[in-house]
């Protein structure tokens, strides 16, 4: 018997799905600006304060980098290509918008998948788009606040979280192993290397249960097929 997904019976599983991971992707996003609005709301730029000792440190920072604090522009110069501040914010951005097209339309299309990857792929995607607000919208929303000058697209990654283990170099530029980051940085982090390092997993995972979801139709079908008999 075919079961019936009409909007009487509510709306099918596939499409709750769907919109499930969003919804995580979404929750990233609150929770990451609204820890950025608190900092940005109650410290100064430079502001420190201690958790746990000199290892874990709330530290406001508002970087004009990737993920991490990472400078585009400090990078590229140091391997021979020149290029301004303000370019390699504008390329960063739009490639961070590029990538969340991207991340959008693959997590659309495994939102089916019966493993960890959706989830995953969530984190990914509300991580890039907390960031992304911050560059595109921070430098008009709050001009009246930054101590630097912005406008649409010239907003600043606010960070918080300081971590001090390691303090070395990395292609000539001073950098800690775990620089200032916040949420939306970790939630991308731990996104990616979950899907790096389990993406077999992932797969067997879900060819397992998907094949058991079809034994157990199976069946059923068979069951009601001689019920009906």
């Amino acid at each position: 018997m075919q079961k019936d997904h009409s909007p009487l019976n509510g709306p099918a599983p596939g499409l709750l799905r769907y919109y499930k991971f969003f919804w995580y992707a979404f929750g990233v996003v609150l929770v990451d600006q609204l820890v950025k609005l608190i900092v940005k709301f109650t410290m100064q730029p430079g502001q420190d304060i201690s958790v746990v000792g000199d290892v874990f440190r709330i530290n406001f920072i508002e970087n004009r980098g990737a993920a991490f604090g990472l400078t585009i522009a400090d990078l590229s110069n140091e391997i021979g290509i020149e290029m301004t501040d303000e370019t390699a914010k504008l390329l960063l951005t739009v490639f961070s918008i590029g990538a969340v097209v991207v991340i959008a339309y693959l997590l659309s299309r495994v939102r089916d998948h019966r493993s960890g990857l959706p989830f995953f792929l969530a984190l990914i995607l509300g991580g890039a788009l907390g960031n992304i607000i911050d560059r595109v919208f921070y430098g008009i929303w709050f001009s009246g606040m930054n101590w630097y000058e912005g406008g649409l697209f010239e907003g600043r990654v606010v960070d918080m979280f300081y971590l001090d283990f390691y303090q070395g170099e990395f292609l000539g530029i001073n950098m800690n192993l775990l620089p200032v980051f916040n949420l939306a940085d970790l939630s991308i982090s731990v996104g990616i290397m979950a899907v790096v390092l389990f993406q077999q997993r992932f797969l067997r995972l879900h060819q397992e249960r998907s094949q058991e979801i079809e034994k157990q139709a199976t069946t059923e079908g068979t069951a009601e097929a001689s019920e009906v008999n």
